[in-house]
């Protein structure tokens, strides 16, 4: 079961970035920088380091990424004041613009994929993703400790 299981959770992820990346064409973003966009918008001047630990994302891939969201006018850096090596991280107004699209992107393909679902079956599996999404945070927090 497991396998299989990994397998179709892998199989929905990349046709979700197949699709957000034909969607996001004209906001000149991928499919892996909404989440970047979103969460920089929700914490205004959050460190480079924070975004990775929220995110679960190599920091070398944060930075490579908020490089480029940069070069594409979706946000700035800044020195932090306290920490001079710490970036700190702010969107633009062009990312600010783009939430309401990335929002309904990801309305447009959860309504899609939960096509045909009953509200108690959403209901369900929305608690079992949430519930595998924790369990997968603490067995990656405990690796890191190791």
């Amino acid at each position: 079961m497991t396998s299989r299981f990994m397998k179709q959770l892998g199989e929905v992820w990349r046709c979700a970035n197949l699709y957000r990346t034909a969607q996001y064409e004209s906001l000149g973003i991928g499919s892996y920088q909404d989440s970047y966009i979103l969460h920089i918008c929700r914490n205004p001047g959050i460190s480079q380091e924070a975004l990775s630990s929220i995110i679960f994302v190599h920091k070398s891939n944060v930075a490579r990424q908020l490089s480029s969201l940069e070069e594409k006018g979706f946000i700035t850096r800044t020195p932090d004041p306290q920490d001079r090596r710490s970036l700190l991280v702010y969107p633009t107004q062009k990312a600010l613009d783009a939430i309401p699209a990335i929002r309904e992107v990801h309305r447009s393909w959860n309504e899609r994929v939960l096509a045909g679902f009953t509200q108690e079956e959403r209901e369900f599996l929305e608690k079992c993703i949430e519930r595998l999404a924790e369990n997968a945070k603490c067995v990656t927090r405990q690796g890191e400790q190791r």
